[in-house]
């Protein structure tokens, strides 16, 4: 891969849409990738290298939210349980499993949320006050994070949808406080999968440290719009995003 000013300004500015896009919604990386394939990286490598950027945004993200007080901090562990279990599953799965079936698995899931956008919105955006639970008191939000686990540790891409239908529509948060915990269970992730990647030696740094750059910004920006966001701009944008992610997966 040749670096030239028109080639670093591409992947600056595909990293900051990215690191904005994933902060708030999801499927970034149906612009990382694409992006750093057209430089000439392989698939796998494309890959781990894209999760330095993940990494990255992942960290300013937490930070930013966690200054605005939309963390919430005491949910964090029991949160990331099912997801980590789910994230080592699909891991030892990807060793056996051809991405192949993950991803009408993923279209689906994401497409499902496009509709319940539109027909029964207070399902992804609970009204103000709505009380919120923990994964140990709905088995059924803790099945959706070990869900999203799995994916996440398989493919990851697309991963931050599942977590909002988990975090949102099962434990009833509302769309900031989901978006700032997707991004904590996004950087637990993305810890072990970087780890991973080196390890294989699956991650270029040069186009990576580039691409992180880009996501950092996007993400410091977009957290900034977030938190001053009203819940049925987020909303939208959530829907419009999972329209744009359908219609990227067929052709990616």
């Amino acid at each position: 891969m040749q670096l030239d000013l028109w080639s670093i300004s591409l992947l600056l500015i595909t990293g900051f849409l990215a690191g904005g896009i994933n902060t708030v919604a999801g499927g970034g990386s149906n612009l990382t990738l694409p992006a750093l394939m057209v430089f000439g990286l392989p698939a796998d490598i494309a890959n781990g290298t894209n999760r330095v950027a993940i990494l990255m945004q992942s960290l300013v993200g937490v930070a930013r939210y966690d200054k605005y007080q939309t963390l919430d901090r005491p949910a964090i562990v029991p949160i990331l349980i099912p997801t980590i279990i789910g994230g080592i599953v699909g891991a030892l799965a990807a060793a056996v499993i051809p991405n192949v079936f993950l991803k009408p698995i993923l279209l689906g899931t994401i497409l499902t949320m496009s509709v319940v956008i539109l027909v029964r919105p207070d399902v992804i955006s609970p009204p103000p006050g709505t009380p919120t639970l923990s994964p140990n008191e709905h088995r059924g939000a803790w099945w959706g994070l070990f869900a999203a686990g799995v994916y996440g540790g398989f493919v990851q891409a697309g991963v931050g949808f599942i977590l909002l239908a988990a975090l949102a529509g099962g434990l009833r948060y509302d769309l900031i406080r989901a978006n700032a915990l997707k991004m904590a269970c996004a950087l637990a992730f993305t810890i072990v999968a970087v780890a991973i990647f080196i390890a294989f030696d699956q991650v270029w740094w040069i186009p990576g440290i580039i691409l992180a750059l880009g996501s950092m910004a996007g993400a410091h920006l977009a957290v900034k719009i977030a938190v001053n966001a009203s819940q049925q701009s987020i909303k939208w944008f959530l829907f419009v995003m999972t329209l744009f992610a359908v219609a990227a997966g067929f052709f990616l």
